[in-house]
């Protein structure tokens, strides 16, 4: 396995050899350079893995280097690491806002140096890592630039709220005040048009995260929440989402990429309603309950969910979706009892949508 290449720019000679050294002695090979000028001239040279800047330097200061890096499209994912004496809180502030990934402060302990190096190196790797572009996305996201425990930080101890069948969590047009987890049971959002016809464009269901959008977008909610049976939801502060995105700039490309996929999902959603056929709307409503929720080893998927809910998620009349069920049913595809719909024939709902 080829070693890590790490740039150390130190106009320091006694801490870059002491630097140099302890990096060496990790297994990663090193290049020095002794101020910002040189620093940049052998990042172009050869393409380092990641970079460890001193700030205060002759003919080209920490930030200078930052700001070339950052304006170089071959250059700029490259994890970048301030090391400097200076600690005021504005300093580290500035660094950050220019898009430093640390900031270790000088005298460091070898432990503190190679920690933080190993934390970007990880993270950078993660950046060419794929997350799917729902919720779970989200979920990974968080998770992995903030280590195994970040969700189990994040959801504990929260403030929970029971919410019945159909009660409301969120209207649209509310401020964001909270991220939304829920912990039990089954949660949709809809819009709706002005004769109150609703069309359903979000499933949730244990472990996943909502409302996350708005506070994203610093705007009102766009959808609204509504329980589909008895949940339990905790509510997070925002702050402590800002807190996962805060100084992570790979984390909030990686959610942006994956809200502009949920942009794309909605209008092919739309299109999939204007130009698909009733009876393929809603096998693909049924495909996409089943894929939602069910669980692990489950033969038969069944849901317990109201005609009108169902309508909703297909984009149609709940009179036509009763017809369609029935058709469905006589072809033994589904099987209906009551509130309950058990899918018989998932090949064959996947077949007519596909």
């Amino acid at each position: 396995m080829m070693k890590k290449h790490i740039l150390l720019i130190e106009d320091n000679n006694e801490i870059r050899e002491n630097t140099a050294e302890i990096l060496e002695l990790a297994n990663y090979a090193v290049t020095a350079a002794s101020n910002g000028k040189e620093g940049i001239e052998k990042a172009l040279g050869k393409k380092p893995d990641l970079i460890i800047c001193d700030i205060m330097m002759p003919v080209l200061d920490g930030y200078g280097v930052l700001h070339l890096i950052h304006k170089n499209p071959e250059l700029n994912n490259i994890p970048f690491i301030f090391l400097t004496a200076k600690s005021e809180r504005n300093d580290f502030r500035k660094g950050m806002e220019m898009g430093a990934d640390d900031y270790i402060s000088k005298p460091f302990t070898d432990i503190e140096l190679l920690n933080a190096i190993d934390s970007r190196m990880k993270k950078s790797a993660l950046a060419l890592q794929h997350f799917t572009s729902d919720e779970n996305g989200i979920k990974d996201i968080m998770e992995a630039f903030k280590g195994n425990d970040a969700l189990e930080h994040l959801t504990e101890n929260r403030p929970e709220n029971t919410y019945r069948k159909k009660q409301i969590i969120y209207n649209r047009g509310n401020h964001p005040q909270k991220l939304f987890y829920v912990k039990s049971g089954k949660v949709k959002t809809y819009i709706s048009n002005d004769d109150g016809k609703g069309l359903t464009i979000g499933l949730y269901s244990e472990g996943d995260f909502l409302g996350y959008i708005a506070l994203l977008e610093g705007g009102t909610y766009k959808e609204t929440a509504e329980a589909i049976d008895d949940c339990v939801v905790a509510e997070i502060p925002v702050e402590d989402l800002e807190k996962i995105l805060n100084y992570n700039p790979i984390a909030t490309k990686k959610i942006i990429q994956i809200l502009a996929k949920n942009i794309r999902d909605k209008e092919r959603q739309l299109l999939d309603i204007a130009y698909n056929s009733l009876r393929k709307r809603v096998a693909n409503a049924l495909v996409v309950l089943l894929n939602k929720y069910r669980k692990k080893d489950e033969a038969l998927f069944s849901i317990h969910l109201s005609r009108e809910d169902l309508a909703n998620i297909a984009g149609t009349a709940t009179e036509s979706l009763i017809r369609t069920l029935s058709d469905f049913k006589n072809e033994k595809l589904i099987e209906i009892n009551g509130s309950k719909i058990t899918i018989l024939s998932e090949q064959k709902l996947n077949a007519m949508i596909n």
